[in-house]
Formats: C-alpha cells, sequence, structure tokens
C-alpha cells in the first residue's frame, strides 16, 4: 500500500501535499484500510468516462444529497483498483468497464462531515481517497443501488462541476477534467 502512494505522480501542490499525509497517515497507524480507523482510512472511487472522453458517470448519493463519483471504502482490501471497479458496477449496474490505466489517477484527503448510516452515527472523519480513471460504455444499462443511491446518469464533462452540490469535491472534479484534458494519466 505504501508503495503503490509513493509511486504516485503528484499532478498539483495539492496532491503531493495530501500525498505527504497520507503516508504518516499509514506509517502512523496500522488500521487504515479499514473503517476500524475513526480519524481516517482509504476510500477508492472511480472517475468513469465514455469512449468520447466528454462524459462522466455520476451517482446520486443518499448519504451526502449530491450527484458525485461511484466509490466506497477499502474495509481492508489492498488492492484499491478492484475496490473502485466493484463500486462502480453496485453502484451503476454497468458491467463493461475497464481502466483506462493501472495507475493512481486522483489522490487527496477528503473531509467527511458526520452523519447517519442505517440508524447509527459516524463521526466526522477525513477519506484517504485514492481514485482511478475508468471507462465504460455508456449504452449499458444503468441501475440504482437503492441502499445507498436514488439516481444515475451521465453527465456531460462541462457540467460535472455544477452538478455536485458538495463544495469540497468541485476542486477535485475540476482536477480530474484538467488532467484528462491534458491526457495526463
Amino acid at each position: 500500500m505504501r508503495k503503490l502512494i509513493e509511486d504516485f505522480r503528484s499532478f498539483d501542490k495539492q496532491e503531493e501535499k495530501d500525498k505527504n499525509v497520507i503516508l504518516k497517515w499509514i506509517d502512523t497507524f496500522d488500521d487504515v484500510l479499514t473503517r476500524n480507523n475513526e480519524f481516517a482510512h482509504f476510500t477508492s472511487s472511480a472517475f468513469v468516462v465514455n469512449k468520447n472522453r466528454d462524459k462522466v458517470l455520476f451517482a446520486y448519493h443518499n448519504i451526502y444529497d449530491s450527484w458525485a463519483w461511484p466509490g466506497g471504502h477499502a474495509d481492508g482490501e489492498t488492492d484499491l483498483l478492484n475496490v473502485a471497479l466493484r463500486e462502480v458496477q453496485e453502484e451503476t449496474g454497468v458491467k463493461n468497464i475497464k481502466p483506462v490505466t493501472n495507475e493512481i489517477f486522483l489522490l487527496d484527503t477528503l473531509p467527511v462531515l458526520g452523519h447517519f448510516k442505517k440508524e447509527k452515527y459516524i463521526p466526522a472523519h477525513t477519506h484517504l481517497s485514492v481514485a482511478y480513471l475508468i471507462e465504460a460504455d455508456e449504452n449499458e444499462p444503468l441501475t440504482i443501488k437503492e441502499d445507498e443511491n436514488s439516481g444515475v446518469q451521465w453527465v456531460l464533462i462541462d457540467k460535472v462541476v455544477k452538478k455536485s452540490t458538495e463544495l469540497h469535491m468541485k476542486p477535485v472534479y475540476e482536477k480530474a477534467i484538467k488532467k484528462l484534458s491534458q491526457k495526463i494519466y
């Protein structure tokens, strides 16, 4: 896990700083791959694009009350690409997916506000977010995962930032679009 993060090539100063913070978390805690660490733990998400790279697949996440990329907790799994691929399939229903690259696309530390999930209170914490660039077939039928989201749709890439209502995610999506346009992946 540490090697995966060490080998990541930061896109900007934000990613470089977050990379260093994530490496410190890995060195400090032995449980950052599980939700047992209530301060910070790994998640893996996917910036899912169509073949033409002009649309992004979003799900309406009920907990965050926002359109966002598919993703989830590592829950002990060290293969974060596999986590991202599984989450895309579970949350959107698409099956014909493939990584554009096996390398990490985005690296961020993301704040999570305290919230209730299945009638249990989850305190505020940080997601050590690893995201991958995934390509999917935009013609496949989409399905909702009712216990997590209430909508799934392809969004024109120039509407992605506006579609999200999570203010802290807007710069993440802007960075993803910029990296995609510069073919930095």
